[in-house]
């Protein structure tokens, strides 16, 4: 069926996506790239060990967005903290994120590489629509791809919570945001059927 995942005989899935859907994913992967930001440049260490232990950033990034992508490790979950408790917690969020979110970037940024080079394969292989098929490991990288993708519109779209998005459906079509929560909502649909490909 057109949109959604399907699985494959023997593990990973497909989905037949047309010109247009590719082009939509493949410039929402891009932008995420240019998001997250190069990977190690050219004045990298010699030493590769060095760069495994090189420290990441401690405070959080200024980009909402990214915020959203890369939040604190440790905040109350039950409200406020008292402002000792705050301290603490942001002392730990930092010494966290200086150690895991280099990793956590390149990670993500892995991922919508995947993306990106699965969807350039397809669009040199054929003209127009084509069938995606993806290994089960590609598959994995597809699915936390597209919930960075959900994740970053989302945020763009201050959606918190259930709620949020009720709303969004009753907006009208001449608003602005209309299409940025159209392509939420469609890659909801392909995540969630490509959780399913990936379930026992």
């Amino acid at each position: 069926m057109p949109g959604t995942f399907e699985p494959l005989p023997g593990g990973g899935a497909a989905v037949a996506l047309d010109e247009v859907e590719i082009s939509i994913i493949r410039s929402l992967a891009v932008q995420l790239l240019e998001l997250i930001g190069p990977g190690p440049g050219e004045d990298k260490p010699d030493d590769p060990l060095a760069e495994l232990f090189a420290d990441g950033p401690s405070e959080p990034p200024a980009d909402p967005v990214l915020r959203r992508l890369f939040p604190d490790a440790y905040s109350d979950p039950e409200g406020t903290p008292g402002p000792e408790q705050a301290e603490e917690e942001r002392a730990y969020s930092a010494e966290f994120r200086r150690y895991t979110e280099n990793d956590l970037r390149a990670g993500k940024r892995e991922n919508a590489l995947a993306v990106i080079r699965s969807l350039d394969e397809l669009s040199s292989a054929g003209d127009g629509g084509a069938v995606l098929k993806l290994a089960p490991g590609e598959s994995r990288q597809w699915l936390s791809a597209l919930n960075d993708l959900r994740l970053a519109i989302g945020s763009r779209l201050d959606i918190v919570d259930e709620d949020d998005t009720d709303l969004l459906y009753r907006l009208p079509d001449e608003d602005p945001r209309k299409p940025m929560v159209m392509a939420y909502l469609w890659l909801g649909g392909l995540q969630e059927t490509l959780v399913s490909t990936l379930m026992p």
